[in-house]
């Protein structure tokens, strides 16, 4: 319902700014910029995203068939077995779907969102078919939307490649403060969902794992802090990434082998089924992307950063950050758009300036919320996301803060 709300929320401020724009300042080009608006996000839907997005959930489908058959995602199920059963408790012990969700959450750590999308996809089918009420999303999904959405990664591939373009003199300076602020963004949401949810925090199992993955982190920064210098970072950070894109189906493969099944065969079986939501997902995507478009275009997007400059110039504090703001208002709306706000920062201001800086860990750190409920949801025809959105917006706002704060404290 959530969604539905927003979705209705968006083409109506959109029509009434056009129209005060119209009425009251003489602009004749608002609704026609707003048409044009509307017919680009919904070709962009199909032609830019659900058509590559075909290709790549073919690969990934048919890699994670291999997978299932050679016995990967049930070792790799066992292995976090027990810290997910406490999360996920709807989830049966060793379901393929454990296994199916932590290859998600560690795609995304890499920065492989290629890869990420399809995993993600196949885990909530899964958990889809455990679902009760099939148009209602289980317990079990939102923990994991929220969880994904969240975004934890440990590298920013992506953002250290668009400041090197732009001729950063330390493209990878923003390595800490991105895994900083997405790993507090990723608590925040596990905190607000498992209230809900009643799910214990302080359970030993649990606890343990969470201190375990905060001290990773922290040995992982101070590793790379210590003994690496900015080149060497950046250069393992590509490297690594893309070694564990092409290693995982290596390892699938051999698993397959060893197990002696058709693995060309498996991959064929899984690939089908990339087509078939690839379709599936094109109603949800242009409905939201059309709807995202005309708030944008609206020019309502701009007067909600206005309204933030005009508050906070009237306390007795620093507003460089205001300037920031719209990246972090639109990348829960559009990735592209975001990115394209981000990428403007770093042309005219520069990589290496303080507003540079916090445009890239801002896009680092918040994901595009409402394109990935229509996505996953859409895949599985989930009509009632219940409190999906607001706990992966808490999520988001946490993550947001703390990139904001970061950012002075490192670049301020």
């Amino acid at each position: 319902m959530a969604l539905n709300y927003i979705w209705v929320f968006f083409f109506l401020i959109a029509f009434g700014i056009g129209l005060v724009k119209l009425i009251f300042f003489g602009d004749t080009e608002i609704f026609r910029l707003m048409a044009d608006g509307t017919l680009d996000s919904a070709k962009s839907a199909v032609m830019d995203i659900a058509l590559p997005l075909v290709g790549i959930m073919s690969l990934w489908l048919g890699i994670m068939r291999i997978g299932e058959k050679a016995g990967a995602v049930n070792f790799l199920s066992r292995i976090v077995g027990p810290f997910f059963n406490k999360l996920f408790p709807e989830v049966p012990k060793n379901h393929p779907a454990i296994g199916q969700m932590m290859l998600n959450f560690s795609a995304n750590l890499l920065g492989l969102d290629n890869a990420a999308t399809p995993l993600g996809l196949k885990a909530m089918s899964d958990l889809q078919e455990l679902n009760q009420d099939k148009e209602t999303a289980s317990n079990s999904q939102i923990m994991f939307l929220v969880l994904h959405a969240s975004g934890l990664t440990i590298l920013p591939i992506a953002i250290i490649a668009q400041r090197a373009i732009f001729h950063s003199k330390d493209p990878t300076d923003i390595f800490i403060p991105c895994i900083v602020a997405t790993y507090v963004a990723t608590v925040a949401g596990l905190i607000v969902v498992s209230i809900k949810q009643k799910i214990n925090l302080f359970d030993k199992v649990v606890l343990s794992w969470l201190l375990g993955i905060s001290a990773f982190l922290g040995l992982l920064i101070w590793y790379f802090t210590a003994f690496l210098n900015k080149s060497q970072i950046s250069a393992f950070s590509g490297v690594f990434s893309n070694m564990m894109y092409l290693g995982i189906p290596v390892i699938f493969i051999l698993g397959g082998l060893r197990k002696k099944i058709n693995v060309f065969e498996a991959f064929i079986e899984g690939a089908k089924e990339g087509f078939e939501i690839s379709v599936k997902i094109i109603p949800y995507l242009v409905g939201l992307l059309v709807a995202v478009s005309l708030f944008r275009t609206s020019g309502a997007l701009t007067y909600l950063g206005d309204g933030f400059k005009w508050f906070f110039s009237h306390f007795n504090m620093d507003t460089r950050f205001v300037d920031v703001l719209p990246i972090a208002f639109l990348r829960p709306l559009s990735g592209s758009g975001a990115r394209a706000l981000m990428l403007d920062n770093l042309k005219i201001h520069g990589p290496d300036s303080f507003i540079g800086h916090m445009s890239s860990v801002l896009y680092g750190t918040a994901d595009t919320t409402f394109y990935i409920v229509a996505l996953y949801f859409g895949a599985v025809n989930i009509k009632k996301t219940r409190y999906t959105v607001p706990a992966m917006l808490i999520a988001d706002f946490a993550g947001i803060v703390t990139a904001i704060l970061i950012s002075y404290l490192f670049f301020g």
